[in-house]
């Protein structure tokens, strides 16, 4: 849950009833499946006698005005399995779920099901204000006058189908958002139209950034030279980022013998995410989804001793998974992913700080890249469902507490994720919030005991004894397509200045002024900047406004005056207007934030 999380879900779990409410007045005859409260607001789904349209969403938010206004409580009982058919005897979806609670498939309501219920009971928990009754545990306010009358609003439409199964009813499930206020309605709205804007698909088209060709395939990007170069840039930093802390790059094939991942585990225990086995010579090879069995093997191609560890070994590297078509966003979700991928072999008395020169690394980068905060998860273990892990007690036990006590060294705030580990071991997932205070999550650093003893990796320890090393697992920006559409999104496409595309449009305010504009371009390239001449026999304001549009940081227009005194006119993509300056000033101001890697423009 966002924002104010779970102060904000008693009143959106009661708005959702209150809009079913509304809805089974104005559409008699509906059926009512479930309505909880999520993330930024709630839902409902719905058999409805008559398709419903956005159209429909003023009436249904008016008798919601109406209903609040009756000042009705939100009233808690429980009924006997016999009394609550009786009550929904006329909603067969209710009807269903009174039937699973009994024998034990949910819990004791419908709204949020209880996967570990394994015994059958006599009663449900109920909600009723008005006329509107519902199975459901809440929370919920006291009053339907605690929920705002102008601080909630209808946004969408969706088909879902009954109880997640395509095998099920498909309902119209209809969205709804709430807040404790009209200003924070009227931000939250803000910021989804300022998501439109910035969405990096649209950006990605109007840029030339990258494209999605359907001739390619679904989830393969093609990445346009504006887009390449941008990447580059990225990879081009990380790299230099890494060697300055050790590491050392390798290079590792796209496919390999399907034994590898047999050997990992991944065959095992990630197989739906690989793609299906190709015969070659009478050996079954797949694509990579992972590099780890590849930097297993380069630790395994020499004798180590224990005074070579830590051994940093990194590549960016393209793997290949199978994700589901309606899982596909863009470069959000992609099908194949490009790691800044590093695996650490360590002893274990070197596990903490190795972590943590791998955190302060991460957050390094980030900042450098503009982003400033950050929300840490420590994903581990389901203690239910060991048989998803590989691996014994201690060794998980252990890996979990060196990355808590890693963490705590920092007094570094967490939240305990049970049950999002990776399958070898526990992992430390960091998001990070974009300049619309949204969470994206980027990074994994894994400490991995079990991947070592399956590929029997030894080094010689001080007594002479061959002893098994301890994996980190570390890719800080988590997926480099991923990555370049939360930067484009954060951005809104306008990157700094050491990022752009192209830094800086020379504009020549007439023909005439054509060799001096490329003069400027020549003495630019020649220190290192991306820069581009437009000639185009448009208006010079018109080639101001198209390079704004592009989100050109500078744009240079060059006429007699600039021509005679070496100078260039600077305005910024920002729409402020420099004025003249000597084109070796501009030159010394766009040096020096490119090297600091400055999100300024002067």
């Amino acid at each position: 849950m966002d924002n104010n999380g779970d102060n904000l879900r008693p009143l959106r779990h009661s708005a959702a009833h209150i809009m079913a409410e509304a809805v089974l007045d104005l559409f008699p005859g509906a059926k009512f499946g479930i309505g909880p409260a999520i993330e930024s607001g709630f839902y409902y789904d719905f058999e409805l006698p008559r398709p419903v349209t956005p159209e429909d969403f003023p009436a249904i938010e008016n008798r919601m005005r109406e209903i609040i206004r009756g000042k009705y409580n939100f009233n808690h009982s429980t009924q006997t399995v016999a009394q609550a058919r009786e009550s929904f005897k006329d909603q067969p979806f209710k009807l269903e779920l009174i039937d699973a609670i009994a024998k034990g498939e949910l819990g004791t309501h419908g709204e949020n099901s209880d996967p570990d219920a394994v015994r059958g009971t006599d009663t449900v928990s109920i909600y009723q204000h008005d006329t509107f009754m519902d199975l459901c545990a809440g929370p919920h306010v006291h009053n339907t006058v605690e929920v705002p009358e102008d601080a909630f609003k209808l946004m969408q439409i969706a088909g879902a189908y009954w109880r997640g199964s395509e095998k099920n009813p498909q309902l119209t499930r209809i969205y709804g958002t709430a807040w404790q206020s009209k200003k924070e309605l009227d931000d939250y709205l803000w910021k989804l139209e300022e998501a439109k804007k910035r969405d990096h698909r649209k950006l990605g088209k109007e840029l030339e950034l990258f494209i999605l060709p359907d001739e390619v395939g679904s989830g393969l990007p093609i990445w346009l030279p504006k887009g390449a170069q941008v990447r580059r840039l990225i990879e081009e930093y990380v790299y230099q980022n890494q060697v300055a802390r050790g590491y050392q790059h390798v290079y590792s094939p796209h496919m390999g013998k399907k034994q590898l991942w047999i050997t990992s585990g991944h065959w095992d225990l990630y197989g739906d995410k690989m793609y299906a086995p190709m015969d070659i010579d009478g050996v079954d090879y797949l694509v990579k989804p992972m590099n780890c069995p590849m930097h297993m093997m380069v630790y395994k191609n020499s004798l180590r001793s224990y005074k070579e560890l830590p051994i940093r070994i990194a590549e960016n590297a393209t793997v290949y998974r199978r994700e589901q078509s309606g899982e596909l966003t863009g470069l959000l979700r992609v099908r194949m992913i490009t790691q800044d991928d590093a695996h650490i072999f360590v002893r274990p008395d070197q596990i903490q700080d190795e972590f943590l020169n791998v955190l302060d690394q991460t957050l390094d980068q980030f900042r450098t890249m503009g982003f400033s905060e950050f929300e840490a998860w420590v994903s581990v273990r389901d203690p239910k469902n060991k048989t998803k892990y590989l691996g014994d007690d201690e060794s998980w036990t252990n890996a979990e507490d060196a990355i808590k006590a890693a963490l705590d060294s920092r007094d570094m705030e967490y939240i305990v994720a049970e049950g999002e580990a990776k399958f070898y071991g526990p992992a430390l997932d960091i998001m990070v919030k974009d300049a619309l205070g949204r969470k994206w999550q980027c990074t994994t650093i894994q400490v991995d005991f079990q991947l070592p003893r399956r590929f029997q990796l030894e080094y010689i320890d001080a007594d002479g004894t061959a002893k098994t090393p301890v994996v980190l697992h570390r890719a800080p920006l988590g997926s480099i397509e991923r990555f370049f559409a939360i930067l484009v999104e954060h951005y809104a496409g306008a990157f700094p200045v050491w990022l752009a595309p192209v830094q800086a449009m020379v504009i020549p305010i007439a023909d005439r002024h054509n060799d001096y504009a490329f003069e400027v371009q020549k003495k630019l390239q020649a220190q290192g900047f991306r820069v581009e001449v437009d000639t185009r026999s448009e208006r010079m304001n018109a080639k101001i406004r198209d390079a704004q549009l592009q989100k050109i940081p500078y744009m240079l227009v060059v006429g007699d005056k600039e021509a005679q005194a070496a100078a260039v006119s600077v305005r910024l993509r920002t729409g402020e207007d420099l004025k003249a300056m000597p084109l070796d000033d501009f030159v010394a101001m766009a040096k020096r934030l490119v090297e600091s890697k400055s999100m300024e423009l002067k």
